[in-house]
């Protein structure tokens, strides 16, 4: 089962000049080239804590672009079926989105959050509309050697009387595909080196 929280998972971009503190136990994926992805009940129990990380061997101003590309959204998010740019600061620093997803036996969810950016290096971003009922957090790009790595953290609840325990569940396995899509769009976009 997938829930809609996907989508809103990559609504926004990317990320800032020092990494999150990620725990130790999230180098082990990260060493083996796989995303790291925790998920969590809020203490108030009324949303969940989102905690992700990959690195990508792509230059960080491709990965950015590929986070903040409204068009290319869709190919990330499995349950995202459209994402339109409501309202847009003309120097770039921010805007505003609105992500519609839909699940298999589930109404559609309309997400509508502002996006902060600190090119490319940071974006920082809440829930401003829509149906969720908490979307806040940040995405992170940091520099590693020849990699970046692009961290995540997020509050979100769903509009649904779902259990806690199945959605996250289902971030435990959507978050990590969504990361892994992200890494393969800014990899096709990577021009590789000829040995």
């Amino acid at each position: 089962m997938r829930t809609p929280l996907l989508a809103a998972v990559l609504a926004a971009a990317a990320a800032s000049a020092a990494a999150m503190d990620l725990p130790p136990q999230a180098q082990v994926p990260l060493d083996l080239g796989r995303p790291y992805a925790d998920v969590r009940a809020d203490p108030d129990g009324s949303s969940g804590v989102i905690r992700a990380a990959i690195d990508i061997a792509a230059p960080q101003s491709v990965v950015w672009a590929v986070m903040t590309d409204c068009d290319l959204a869709t190919r990330l998010a499995a349950n995202l079926k459209s994402c339109r740019i409501v309202e847009r600061d003309p120097q770039g620093r921010w805007d505003v989105r609105e992500h519609i997803s839909k699940m298999t036996l589930l109404p559609s969810v309309r997400s509508v959050f502002r996006s902060d950016y600190e090119p490319t290096s940071r974006i920082a971003f809440h829930r401003t509309g829509g149906d969720l009922k908490v979307f806040e957090g940040e995405w992170r790009l940091t520099p590693h050697g020849n990699r970046v790595q692009v961290t995540y953290e997020a509050r979100v609840a769903t509009p649904f009387s779902v259990p806690g325990w199945m959605a996250r569940i289902a971030l435990r396995h959507d978050v990590p595909m969504a990361l892994l899509a992200l890494r393969r769009e800014a990899m096709a976009r990577t021009p590789q080196s000829v040995p």
